[in-house]
């Protein structure tokens, strides 16, 4: 879900008139470069737009960034700012987009519209996240910016977004602990392993990935002779996802015995299973 800052604008009668006279390029004589020629910011700011509405997102960046340039304090600066650094982001120029946009913060803390540039930050942050065997150094940003949406707005329409954008990239992370901790246990390094499995049940306990993070860790604890400490984790693991497959894993692992079945009506009390 994207959302669009406001770009409502008035309608200039010179508009098409300038639109044709900037496409024919006025260049100095003996030289390639055009010479700079201030224009009414209304003619500016109506010529990005027509780039938006034909979606030329870069021409249209370069547009509302002309703006600002040559009429830094007009109120079209003030919108032409935020319509940049939504125009990079729609060209995934997301460096760009999230520097247009903090700016924008910088300079409007009080806006309308500064909920929006904090969340064009984060959803720039969010469409960069890899895969988890890349550098989570992006989706860790991402994360950050996403809370922050929702921290100062959380009753705003980029905080409902957000908050499911919150609950994957966590996921995520949660994803790229569990990689590098199955390395570890397929090397036989069953402490390092134990550590990134801790992270996950601490860290991400809300995830998809907690069961398995609980199995991992019971496997490295009988691995390592601690018998005691694979049945307490078999034990939180079948407490709290009793039907899933990593606990019938688990139960298995740790007993060498299927996990038994309840008789009917009778709800087995898993403390009692050790």
């Amino acid at each position: 879900m994207h959302f669009r800052p406001d770009s409502s604008r008035p309608v200039f009668s010179a508009r098409n008139a300038f639109a044709a006279l900037l496409m024919l390029g006025l260049v100095a004589c003996g030289s390639n470069e055009k010479p700079y020629v201030e224009r009414p910011v209304e003619d500016l700011y109506n010529i990005a737009m027509d780039a938006v509405a034909v979606q030329e997102w870069e021409a249209a960046a370069n547009g509302f960034d002309e703006v600002e340039r040559q009429h830094p304090y007009s109120v079209w600066a003030n919108k032409a700012q935020l319509m940049a650094a939504y125009s990079y982001y729609q060209s995934n120029k997301y460096t760009e987009a999230i520097s247009a946009a903090e700016r924008y913060i910088q300079l409007h803390p009080g806006s309308r519209e500064t909920p929006y540039a904090y969340y064009l930050v984060a959803i720039s942050y969010y469409e960069q996240i890899t895969d988890v065997g890349r550098d989570q150094k992006i989706t860790q940003q991402a994360l950050s910016s996403l809370e922050e949406v929702v921290r100062r707005y959380p009753s705003s329409e980029y905080a409902r977004d957000a908050r499911l954008k919150i609950d994957l990239t966590r996921d995520h992370l949660a994803g790229k602990e569990m990689v590098i901790g199955r390395y570890y246990l397929r090397k036989n390094q069953q402490i390092a392993a134990i550590n990134r499995f801790k992270v996950v049940i601490e860290k991400y306990q809300t995830t998809s990935h907690v069961p398995e993070a609980l199995h991992r860790l019971a496997e490295a604890y009988m691995s390592l002779g601690i018998i005691d400490e694979a049945q307490n984790v078999a034990a939180v693991l079948g407490y709290n996802y009793p039907g899933n497959e990593w606990y019938v894993d688990t139960y298995t692992l740790v007993t060498g015995q299927e996990v038994p079945t309840a008789n009917a009506g009778e709800k087995k009390s898993w403390w009692n299973i050790f």
